[in-house]
């Protein structure tokens, strides 16, 4: 199982989201907080830093294998995805890797 922060009070979770501005991606602008009884993962670097992923059901093979994420603020503009994945010492972190058209 992957070494994540999850919603439902995890030691720490309050100030880290506090500090994290608890944004997630792709979430609805108006409520974009993170949900109880999900997983979360702080996506590093590249155009979408600092926000949160939901990572629930997802296998930690699958994030080491790099997840693409749309955006329109990478270097590809409108149609470009930037790709994240699990960092290897924490499984809560997913690194930027490139930005894809």
């Amino acid at each position: 199982m992957l070494a994540c922060m999850d919603a439902m009070g995890s030691p720490g979770w309050a100030d880290w989201v506090e500090i994290m501005g608890g944004r997630v991606y792709s979430a609805d602008h108006d409520d974009a907080g993170p949900r109880p009884g999900r997983v979360y993962g702080e996506l590093v670097g590249g155009p979408l830093d600092g926000l949160l992923l939901d990572i629930t059901g997802h296998t930690e093979r699958e994030l080491r294998a790099g997840v693409e994420l749309p955006t329109e603020i990478g270097a590809h503009g409108p149609g470009g995805r930037a790709l994240y994945v699990l960092r290897a010492a924490e499984g809560r972190r997913l690194d930027w890797s490139a930005d894809l058209p």
